[in-house]
């Protein structure tokens, strides 16, 4: 009898086979090459929170993004926190909104004595007016025309990074978020600060500053691996033995009640990494400082840095 001409292997051999077939897939699996083109950062999203002066921090901590090169894939703000985020979402780098800061601050050392200034370089007189007609001291268009100038972004749609932007209607004390629309519209509803800026109408509401609702928005970051959350408040009020002129009664206690939100939101969303610059002696008016703000924002801009570099490499 003829044997046949088809080769049968043994149980050992498709054994063997069948291991030679796994191991080269576990290696193909787990080599470097496949683990690098696998690898994926984890996906960061940034809040901003508001604090009038004391948000130029914020700075400081974008830089810690640029010296990491690493890059938030959204970006959320309130109020001063908007206003960066903004400049940021649009491609500027932290240096040049350090620039912009500087350049308006320089003349800024006072809202209202500011606006009386006369001088060679543009002032508060050039930036804002009084409109008491409008239920505020100051009309906020001047400083809107202002950084628009500085960057192209006019609608979200035009921004690098997403971004979401937060306002209080009047009528119903709910927050509103903006994620789509008028960018510059957006930023001036959200530093509406009540008494200060005039309110913003939009549609069937009336805008105001987005730190009366949610002056810290982690919580539109939903869905991210890593949350980052930048707090700005802070308890910047006049010392006991000194005596607050308008602007820090109006300021200061807008804080209070900030900060209150913030304790009763800390109860039912924490962000993955949470940093607070401690900044003594800054009021939410000083905007004229804004070096000094950058620079002892520096712990806290380590702590970032730390917290940042050790997070993993692949999600």
């Amino acid at each position: 009898m003829r044997a046949s001409s088809a080769i049968r292997r043994s149980p050992r051999r498709r054994v063997h086979s069948r291991c030679s077939i796994v191991l080269a897939a576990a290696w193909l699996l787990f080599s470097p090459l496949a683990a690098a083109e696998k690898c994926e950062p984890p996906r960061i999203g940034l809040a901003l929170g508001s604090g009038g002066a004391g948000g130029l921090a914020h700075i400081a901590m974008l830089a810690v993004f640029e010296e990491l090169e690493m890059e938030p894939a959204a970006v959320s703000g309130t109020s001063i926190g908007a206003i960066v985020g903004a400049l940021y979402a649009a491609g500027l780098e932290s240096s040049e909104i350090q620039d912009l800061f500087r350049e308006f601050g320089d003349s800024a050392l006072n809202p209202f004595s500011g606006l009386l200034e006369d001088g060679d370089s543009p002032g508060w007189s050039d930036l804002v007016d009084f409109d008491l007609a409008n239920a505020s001291f100051i009309d906020s268009d001047g400083f809107i025309d202002f950084i628009a100038s500085r960057f192209d972004a006019r609608s979200f749609a035009d921004l690098d990074t997403p971004l979401a932007v937060v306002a209080t209607d009047y009528w119903s004390g709910e927050a509103h978020v903006f994620r789509e629309g008028d960018l510059l519209q957006a930023i001036k509803a959200s530093m509406a600060v009540p008494g200060m800026f005039p309110p913003v109408p939009f549609e069937d509401k009336l805008l105001i500053d987005g730190g009366a609702s949610n002056p810290l928005p982690l919580d539109l970051l939903q869905g991210f691996d890593v949350v980052v959350a930048i707090d700005v408040t802070g308890s910047r009020r006049a010392e006991r033995d000194g005596k607050p002129d308008i602007t820090d009664l109006l300021f200061s206690a807008f804080e209070i009640m900030q900060q209150s939100i913030l304790r009763e939101k800390a109860e039912h969303a924490r962000p993955d990494i949470y940093i607070k610059p401690e900044l003594a002696g800054i009021r939410l008016l000083h905007f004229d400082r804004v070096d000094r703000i950058v620079a002892e924002a520096g712990d806290a801009a380590k702590a970032l840095r730390d917290e940042l570099a050790a997070l993993p490499v692949c999600r």
